[in-house]
């Protein structure tokens, strides 16, 4: 689970990464992101609808995956960056561990954000 400063809170701050943000798409998944300067800490949301998974529990697991490897990458994320990643097929259910990390590490680095301080 990701700290309270690195998740968003309510539906305001994710619609204006929606409008505002750039994609990146990769296979499993798209992240937009979008730079927030007003803020000192990454914050970050996974968004699965029902039409790629009806379970909620399949879709549960699919989030708490890949919270997990974005927490990973959090120390080494721009600080300023509001990410959201909307899985877009089911197979990130099943998907060997590593393989799902090398596609989330693949779209960061594509995005640009990860921080060239660190």
């Amino acid at each position: 689970m990701l700290s309270f400063h690195n998740r968003f809170h309510g539906h305001g701050a994710l619609r204006y990464v929606y409008k505002n943000g750039t994609a990146k798409y990769g296979l499993m998944m798209t992240i937009k992101s979008v730079a927030n300067n007003r803020r000192k800490t990454p914050r970050i949301a996974v968004v699965i609808g029902k039409k790629i998974l009806k379970s909620a529990v399949g879709r549960n697991r699919i989030r708490r995956r890949i919270y997990e490897l974005l927490r990973d990458e959090l120390r080494t994320l721009r600080p300023n960056s509001d990410i959201v990643c909307i899985v877009t097929s089911s197979e990130a259910r099943t998907i060997d561990h590593e393989a799902l990390r090398s596609e989330v590490r693949a779209l960061l680095r594509e995005a640009k954000l990860y921080d060239s301080t660190v």
